[in-house]
């Protein structure tokens, strides 16, 4: 294990990097088909709805995974090596996510497009999840005096990620459109959730 040092800093300024190329990468696919000879229309627009929906869930995903692991890495001071090829294959899957994304923005009624994508979103939670378990439950590789509260929170914050991806999956075999609203609903989710913790954390101080 190393110490918090060019070790560990490398490795979060290489993830930010891989991070921003892969959200960068999901606007290369945002094209609408038309003939070039006529004229543009709001139809043509509204054709490629779901070449956008597919674009805004993928970038917010991607974004919230990044916050994610910004939180983690604020409180983890230390790395070995299988932190950081749990680190390494989470990036992994968040490169592939612009190509699952590409799928379900041309084929977006189609179960294997969904599947695929829903597959590399649990993917990307089975190895954050991991990167956090493996952290939290080493104190060495921790701040010292990191709240239990905190530690308890980004499990659990993991763990419904991972259940949400898992029941998305599984819902992507037979109903396609269904799946991708049950992506979407994390959001709320997690706003709350989070809007409880701090309201718990103020009365705790009270």
């Amino acid at each position: 294990m190393k110490e918090k040092n060019l070790e560990l800093e490398r490795l979060v300024f290489f993830s930010d990097a891989i991070v921003a190329i892969a959200i960068t990468i999901l606007v290369f696919n945002l094209k609408i088909d038309g003939n070039e000879g006529r004229h543009f229309t709001f139809a043509d627009l509204l054709q490629a709805w779901p070449k956008f929906l597919a674009f805004f869930l993928s970038f917010f995903i991607i974004a919230l995974f990044w916050k994610m692991h910004h939180q983690f890495f604020f409180y983890i001071r230390a790395v070995d090596e299988t932190l950081l090829w749990n680190n390494i294959a989470w990036l992994l899957f968040v490169v592939l996510l612009p190509f699952s994304t590409t799928l379900i923005s041309m084929h977006f009624k189609d179960p294997p497009a969904m599947v695929v994508y829903c597959a590399n979103i649990l993917c990307i939670n089975i190895f954050q999840n991991n990167i956090w378990d493996y952290a939290s439950t080493r104190p060495q590789f921790l701040k010292p005096g990191v709240d239990e509260r905190v530690v308890l929170f980004y499990r659990r914050a993991c763990n419904v990620a991972m259940i949400n991806s898992l029941v998305s999956l599984a819902v992507a075999f037979f109903f396609p459109v269904a799946a991708f609203i049950l992506l979407v609903a994390r959001f709320p989710f997690i706003l709350s959730a989070k809007r409880l913790f701090k309201l718990m954390n103020l009365k705790d101080q009270e």
